[in-house]
């Protein structure tokens, strides 16, 4: 064999090794780009169907744990009598003689009657003393947000503000505060369940407040209206006993000092954010 032959025998095998290796590589690249532009494609095509489906499942639950009948006025109920409600469009006031903003009214929907939360146009009454009073813009801004954040149905999505509003005004407790509970403690999932065994979408602990939820019969914590209700109740005791929403919001939460482990902070967050996305004011805590 020559001399040149011998020398270059080597440089000859490193190139074929390379060849080789690179051969290689580039067809494990290729099969990997062939696998991901598949994934890729498949979960284009399935994921607007499964949220459509997500969505539509939402709303039948809804639907279905909605209560039977409306109850009378008064009574402790996520619903109010139609002929209970002020005459809002007729001029009528409230009876300390402030002009009514807000009025409910219960469109025809056969047995599962729904309180709808219609704003009236107050402007002037708009403020962040009564966060109770918004627009009808405002209004659709928080549906939509809600909705789209959180992959709700728009007409559960509609149940669950309007409830947060009827319920604030009741109790005089932010709406907003009650809608940013709901969003960290279950991301607005109904049948949201701790392993501690807190329930619904505020997550209460039916084994320490059962007897709160009496009065709606046997859906219980898992009826989306009736978990409103009761948690804004414990909310609100808490707020009162331990003197400011963040001291509440521990409170709620389940710490016994000041410590909460950034839930708070994680609440004020969100209400910021539906407060943003909406353009409704803050109310001053």
């Amino acid at each position: 064999m020559p001399y040149a032959s011998v020398a270059s025998y080597p440089f000859r095998q490193l190139a074929q090794g390379v060849h080789r290796y690179l051969g290689e590589w580039l067809r494990t690249c290729a099969v990997y780009l062939g696998i991901a532009v598949i994934v890729t494609v498949s979960m284009g095509l399935a994921l607007p169907g499964l949220r459509d489906q997500a969505l539509q499942v939402h709303k039948a639950l809804l639907t279905a744990l909605a209560p039977a009948t409306v109850p009378p006025a008064g009574s402790d109920s996520a619903y109010a009598d139609a002929d209970a409600l002020p005459d809002f469009d007729s001029g009528d006031s409230k009876a300390d003689g402030t002009p009514g903003a807000v009025a409910l009214a219960i469109p025809d929907t056969g047995n599962n009657a729904t309180a709808f939360l219609t704003p009236l146009p107050h402007p002037e009454l708009r403020s962040a003393s009564r966060p109770d009073i918004v627009s009808n813009a405002q209004t659709s801004a928080l549906r939509n947000y809600i909705s789209r954040k959180y992959k709700v149905a728009s007409d559960a999505t509609t149940v669950l503000v309007n409830t947060a509003y009827k319920v604030g005004r009741e109790l005089q407790i932010d709406p907003l505060l009650l809608l940013a509970v709901i969003a960290v403690e279950s991301r607005y999932n109904p049948f949201a369940e701790s392993s501690v065994g807190a329930q619904g979408l505020m997550q209460v602990m039916t084994s320490v407040h059962q007897s709160k939820f009496d009065a709606y019969g046997q859906k219980g914590a898992l009826d989306p209206v009736a978990n409103i209700r009761v948690g804004a109740g414990i909310l609100k005791d808490c707020i009162k006993r331990r003197g400011s929403v963040t001291g509440g919001l521990a409170c709620y939460v389940g710490s016994s000092g000041t410590n909460d482990g950034g839930y708070g902070d994680k609440v004020q967050a969100e209400r910021r954010r539906l407060a943003l996305a909406s353009g409704i004011p803050l109310a001053r805590d």
